[in-house]
């Protein structure tokens, strides 16, 4: 078992362009760094909250030649952190973008990346409307990463709402979350403290939730609230609606008496498709 680190949520109000959000990250990184955090994790989207679909595309770079993912690893490696970078807009080299997240060593080595699998195609009561399958080409395959605590489990925003996905990181032996976001203020009024908080407690694992907030070019507004929930569900930290950063103190033994006290991933079972109705003749 690993000895307990202190991470941080870091949570921003990204916008269009790459630079003045890249420096106003790491402003904050290295405030975080400075008051102890091993950990640093940034939102979905923290480099570019671009709203037009074709200047987004015209900006995107590929993983080799992206500015912002190569500013990010020197930052890592001038704070001496591991750094979980939200996500970037990367081009996957066959005509398509991921909306990618990096975990960064504190050397400045890419770690593990991940794409978002799970794609934002709602319209909300509100009359906000996202078609996020338009956007982005959506990844194919969970993603643990290695840290020096133990497994991290990848994922981002909307994969928040399929708990198969949770359960299979956890299954596979992640004590820790990442769902680094840009949750829409509608809905996370009402879904995000609750969703969460049962990812945690469903897998008895640390939860860790960097945000965006505020308002954004175009008019989106995020909730912010980044939070980091304990494998019990209790929020150890909220970052409220301003941009700024939160800590907690993590300690994988807390996942490791979670899981024995309720020992609900060694009982999963097998279940054959459901069926409606009684069969004949009962």
């Amino acid at each position: 078992m690993t000895s307990p680190f202190l991470a941080a949520c870091v949570q921003t109000n990204s916008g269009p362009d790459v630079g003045p959000n890249v420096e106003a990250a790491r402003a904050l990184v290295l405030a975080a760094r400075e008051a102890g955090a091993d950990l640093i994790c940034l939102p979905e989207m923290v480099a570019m909250m671009e709203p037009n679909d074709r200047r987004r595309r015209e900006k995107a770079a590929s993983q080799e030649s992206d500015p912002a993912l190569e500013a990010f690893r020197e930052i890592a490696a001038e704070a001496g952190a591991w750094l979980l970078i939200g996500s970037l807009v990367i081009e996957t080299g066959d005509g398509g973008v991921a909306n990618r997240s990096f975990l960064i060593d504190g050397e400045g080595g890419i770690a593990a990346h991940y794409d978002k699998i799970h794609m934002f195609d709602v319209d909300l009561k509100s009359g906000e409307s996202y078609r996020e399958s338009d956007a982005f080409q959506p990844g194919t395959r969970a993603r643990l990463a290695q840290t020096p605590w133990g497994l991290l489990g990848m994922t981002v925003c909307y994969d928040l709402r399929f708990p198969h996905l949770y359960r299979a990181l956890a299954s596979g032996g992640a004590s820790f979350l990442a769902v680094p976001s840009a949750f829409t203020r509608t809905t996370g009024r009402d879904h995000w403290h609750v969703l969460l908080r049962a990812r945690a407690i469903e897998n008895g694992a640390f939860v860790l939730a960097p945000a965006q907030c505020g308002e954004h070019a175009g008019g989106r507004q995020t909730f912010g609230h980044s939070l980091i929930v304990d494998p019990w569900g209790e929020v150890l930290a909220d970052g409220g609606e301003e941009v700024g950063f939160v800590t907690a103190m993590i300690d994988p033994a807390r996942a490791a008496r979670a899981r024995r006290r309720v020992p609900s991933l060694t009982h999963d079972r097998p279940l054959e498709n459901p069926v409606t109705g009684l069969k004949a003749g009962r």
